[in-house]
């Protein structure tokens, strides 16, 4: 053997051993892209149907806030009616109220005045004037003592 069929050998050799590898990764790699070909499969398979069903939930979702929209625009409206009628109410009955509980509380105050004005004109009594509870009238001192 010469040295041109040794070198001829040896570059064979050479060239088998990087086809061997070229064709190892070559087929790694088709499994891998098959593997990667079925994961997406299955995700578009599992996708499209949550796809689906977000959609009907975001549907849905619109037509309760719509529903809600409706609601609070009837109840600010009742608001602002019951809003209306207690300031029309309190105008009308309001200051009337007020004038005749004021003259109420003054002919009980007179009628009171009256007759303890009487009372006391008979029996000697000191003038008239409030009359305190027995306990504010002892000071503060004794009170702690209860």
């Amino acid at each position: 053997m010469s040295g041109g069929e040794v070198a001829g050998l040896i570059v064979a050799v050479f060239w088998a051993i990087l086809v061997s590898f070229l064709a190892v990764a070559l087929v790694r790699l088709a499994q891998t892209l098959r593997r990667t070909t079925e994961l997406v499969a299955a995700v578009t398979e599992q996708a499209v149907p949550l796809l689906g069903e977000a959609s009907e939930a975001l549907r849905s979702a619109h037509t309760q806030l719509d529903r809600v929209e409706t609601i609070t625009s009837d109840v600010a409206e009742v608001t602002a009616n019951a809003s209306a009628l207690s300031s029309t109410v309190a105008s009308t009955f309001g200051g009337p109220l007020v004038k005749v509980a004021a003259f109420g509380y003054g002919v009980r105050r007179a009628v009171g005045l009256q007759a303890r004005g009487a009372g006391r004109a008979r029996t000697g009594g000191t003038p008239p004037g409030p009359v305190l509870p027995a306990a504010r009238r002892r000071g503060r001192r004794n009170r702690s003592k209860d």
